[in-house]
Parts: C-alpha cells; sequence; structure tokens
C-alpha cells in the first residue's frame, strides 16, 4: 500500500501545487507508515519530487495521454493506483484535478473531498478532512469511511518544504486501448505568462472600473514590478479585455496568495469565492460602498487612473533603495 500523489508539469517543470501535493501526501504516508508514490504524466526535471517526499515516481507511458484528454489520464492513473495498492489518491485541487479526481473517485467508488484546507485527521479507521464551505465562509469536517479515499488539495494551502531526499523514478506503460473517448482535441494553446496564477504568492487583478483593455498596460506594470501574476473578474473575461484563464472567481480559477490587489471590481460574491482564501487583500475602487472593501484587509478609495501610477513609482523606489 502506499500514497500516490498525480503530480503535474508546466513548462517542463513540476508545479508548485504538486509539489504541495507531494509534502501533503508524504505527510499522510509518514502517518500511515507507508510511502508516498508520485504518478505524473510528461518529461520534466523530477528532483524535486524527491525532495518534496516522494520515495518513488510512476513516469506514465502511452502516446495517447499527449492530447490531455481527461478520460484517458484517469485510466491511465487508475492503473497505477491498482499496481500500487494504493488506498489514498491525492490531486491538487486545479482545472486537472477537478476533471480527474471525482472520475476516478466513481470508478473506485472512493470517497472524495475536493479542496481540503488542511492535513487529514487520522485516528485509528477514522479518516477525516477539513474543507471550506459556502465559497469560503466556513470550514466543515468531512469523514470518508470507504476503503479508498481521494482528497483534492486546495493550492497554496501549505508552503513547499523541500529535504535532501531523493525518489526512484520508474517508467509504467499503460494500456489505453479500451478507452473509447468521445472527445477530441482540436488545439492546446499553451499560456505564455512568467506566473502560473493558481502557484502565484502574489496577484494583480483588475475589473471594468479600467473601462477598457487598451488601460492594462498598468495593471501589468505594477504585476511585473511586485513580481506578481495577473488577474480579471469575469465580465473582463467575458467581453474578451483579458484571457479567460485570467478569470479568479467561483466560476474561474480559485486562488490563495500571500497578497491579492484588487483594482476596480465590485467584489460581488461570487468573485471573492474565489479569493478569499487570499492572506491579505487590497482593494482599489472609486466607489466607497463597493462590497469589496467589507472584505479588504487595507483599502484605497480613489481612482485606479491615479493610485496605481503612484504605487508602480512606490514599488520602484523602494526596490531601487534596498538593492
Amino acid at each position: 500500500m502506499s500514497v500516490l500523489i498525480y503530480t503535474e508539469i508546466a513548462k517542463g517543470k513540476v508545479k508548485k501545487s504538486s509539489l504541495e501535493a507531494i509534502n501533503y501526501g508524504s505527510r499522510i504516508a509518514a502517518q500511515l507508515n507507508t510511502t508516498a508514490t508520485a504518478v505524473i504524466a510528461g518529461d520534466a526535471d523530477l528532483t524535486d519530487l524527491g525532495k518534496a517526499g516522494a520515495k518513488k515516481v510512476l513516469k506514465l507511458k502511452n502516446d495517447k495521454l499527449a492530447n490531455l484528454d481527461g478520460m484517458y489520464l484517469t485510466a491511465a492513473i487508475e492503473q497505477a493506483v491498482k499496481s500500487e495498492d494504493a488506498k489514498i489518491i491525492i490531486f491538487s485541487h486545479d482545472f486537472t484535478g477537478k476533471e480527474i479526481a471525482p472520475r476516478l473517485a466513481a470508478k473506485l467508488k472512493a470517497g472524495i473531498v475536493a479542496g481540503a484546507v488542511d492535513n487529514p485527521v487520522i485516528s485509528g479507521d477514522a479518516f477525516s478532512v477539513k474543507k471550506n464551505v459556502f465559497s469560503g465562509k466556513a470550514t466543515a469536517m468531512y469523514s470518508i469511511n470507504s476503503a479508498v479515499k481521494i482528497i483534492s488539495l486546495l493550492p497554496n494551502s501549505f508552503p513547499v518544504a523541500l529535504t535532501d531526499g531523493t525518489a526512484e523514478a520508474v517508467d509504467f506503460p499503460v494500456n489505453l486501448d479500451a478507452v473509447n473517448s468521445p472527445v477530441k482535441v482540436k488545439e492546446v494553446k499553451k499560456v505564455t505568462t512568467e506566473l502560473n496564477l493558481p502557484d502565484a504568492e502574489l496577484v494583480v487583478s483588475a475589473g471594468r472600473g479600467l473601462k477598457g483593455p487598451e488601460n492594462w498596460g498598468m495593471i501589468e506594470e505594477l504585476a511585473h514590478e511586485l513580481g506578481a501574476a495577473t488577474a480579471c473578474s469575469r465580465p473582463v473575461a467575458d467581453m474578451h479585455w483579458r484571457p479567460h484563464h485570467e478569470h479568479v472567481g467561483q466560476t474561474g480559477v480559485a486562488i490563495r496568495p500571500n497578497l491579492y490587489i484588487a483594482i476596480g471590481i465590485s467584489g460581488a460574491i461570487q468573485h471573492l469565492a474565489g479569493v478569499n482564501g487570499s492572506k491579505t487583500i487590497v482593494v482599489i475602487n472609486s466607489d466607497k460602498e463597493a462590497p469589496f472593501f467589507k472584505s479588504a484587509d487595507y483599502g484605497i478609495v480613489g481612482d485606479a487612473f491615479e493610485i496605481v501610477p503612484k504605487l508602480i513609482t512606490a514599488v520602484k523606489e523602494f526596490k531601487a533603495n534596498h538593492h
């Protein structure tokens, strides 16, 4: 028996959220006196997998996995689970985790907790996991009673801790001939931004208050100076001012950065649901009645077109004086 962790690659490197998941899985494995096995599809530098706590890495091998079809990936991971006799499977609660984990749970008749925010409480046969409920307004403990248990971990719930551990990497050929997927992947568009939004520690986000896509230069400049990722509200993505992968909120990407700066976003409940796990929220809005101010740690009432350039100048001066 082992704890199995699905691990994702972005731009030839293991994603930070996956290293968090390996940390998480290795802590569970230590409690259960077993080991953590990472499962990966694709090629990357695997050194950090061992450092994060994996003892073994299964490299899924089948040409069909290259087209990012969730049905193929689910079947491949299922074969890895059975080969390792894994009773606990960990995902990151990101796009892939949301697509694969429920499918795998159905195939394995496994109990699943999606979006866990804390280490599970394990006592004898009792196994319970904490997750956010009511769009992040409360937390609840869920007991998993099934023989096989699946957990997806909300990204940025834990800092990544690396040691000098190593992992043995082995090829794991999978047979996908029996999988008849109705999905046809027509094209894959890769994000070219420097930072992956769910992994970002700092995020600068903007909404309709910016009045048009031509005004996004100052948002990108502020983000660049801070070393932050950029994001947007749903109306901005719907109007094609910004790409959909930048949309944060209940129907977009859920993020938990250390700092979230919201510029010209009113703060509707659907938006808050995707960002209220942020450690610190700064709101800049000309409307002092904007609901977002109620959730903000810091708020500035004023015109973004005056405030943001001043912020950029202040950040540049700060960096110049602290080099």
